[in-house]
């Protein structure tokens, strides 16, 4: 069954809505309350949601999507207000930007995880290695006539105009991945000249990375630039799509997950975060991201690409999102 993410936060927002009515402590009708914010998608929350409540029927556990930078501006605007107590499927970009309202998870044993992926600081730990590709929906490429693009220089082809979608770099984690890499590739002003060519064929820079394989999935657009996983998960359920690598190959960012700092001594908390960031990963990597990040643990997925060549992501610092985002214009 798939979730319309609209509905989804909605039905969120409005449970937790409810129970603030009922009083804004650590408890709501008796239970142990625990609110989660999450950037994840839709098939990914709903697994979570569903299995953490069955884990603990005792607590009330409540789940609201936001778009990676909505969760990082929203930490720090309420600080030790905010009414979050974890951070789910987060990128490390903007993790990093609230780190000061972040828990130390001095007791956590990041031993588990692949070394070259774990944080510096220990305040979030890895989730997932989170790829992308070019999607096409065959249908709608055929409707047009269009042929299928081998390279990004296709993209800027005047005959896509309208029937390309991507994530916004300065809302989506996503979406800067992409720019990250060709910044990395081409070079600053090269890339930037290549979005700038680019965004005439665009029909939607989307405030989320899922929206550009929900456009192909309804005859929106030919063309999207997004996330493997969803693509592979909507394949598996039939969708009609084909996924794309480019010779610069697949960009990719790094999610992980939190405590906020105001719930570090809430003891139910720490210990929905332990089965969040060990077992329930460890059960997304195996039905959606099987890239490896657990040192002994690699998953396969039926249909997923084998031996992806991953782009250059390096330089893929704060300082640095934070200023491509602020030249970024093409919204």
């Amino acid at each position: 069954m798939r979730y319309d993410k609209k509905f989804f936060s909605f039905v969120c927002a409005l449970t937790i809505a409810l129970l603030a009515l009922s009083g804004c402590g650590g408890k709501s009708g008796g239970k142990e309350k625990i609110t989660i914010w999450t950037s994840g998608e839709d098939y990914k929350n709903e697994n979570y949601l569903s299995q953490c409540r069955e884990r603990f029927p005792d607590y009330d556990i409540t789940l609201e999507y936001m778009t990676s930078s909505s969760i990082a501006a929203k930490v720090i605007e309420e600080g030790d207000n905010c009414s979050c107590d974890i951070i789910l499927s987060e990128e490390y970009g903007y993790l990093e930007k609230c780190e000061d309202y972040l828990v130390e998870l001095t007791d956590f044993d990041f031993s588990l995880f692949l070394d070259e992926i774990v944080p510096a600081s220990h305040n979030y730990t890895p989730e997932v290695k989170n790829g992308g590709c070019v999607i096409v929906n065959p249908k709608v490429l055929e409707e047009h006539q269009l042929p299928l693009p081998t390279s990004y220089q296709d993209l800027l082809d005047p005959k896509y105009k309208g029937l390309i979608s991507m994530p916004s770099p300065n809302s989506s984690g996503t979406g800067y991945m992409f720019l990250r890499q060709l910044v990395n590739e081409w070079g600053e002003e090269e890339a930037f000249a290549y979005f700038e060519k680019f965004s005439e064929n665009v029909l939607q820079y989307t405030s989320s990375g899922s929206g550009p394989v929900n456009a192909l999935i309804q005859g929106e657009v030919a063309v999207g630039l997004g996330m493997t996983s969803q693509a592979v998960t909507e394949i598996n359920q039939g969708v009609n799509l084909q996924i794309l690598f480019f010779p610069e190959g697949s960009p990719y960012s790094m999610y992980g997950n939190a405590v906020l700092s105001k719930s570090a001594d809430r003891p139910h908390v720490m210990e929905v975060f332990q089965y969040l960031a060990t077992d329930l990963c460890k059960d997304n990597n195996e039905k959606f991201f099987p890239d490896q990040v657990f040192k002994d643990f690699q998953p396969e997925i039926d249909g997923f690409p084998r031996d992806i060549r991953y782009g250059n992501m390096s330089n893929d610092t704060l300082a640095e999102k934070e200023r491509l985002q602020a030249r970024w214009s093409f919204d």
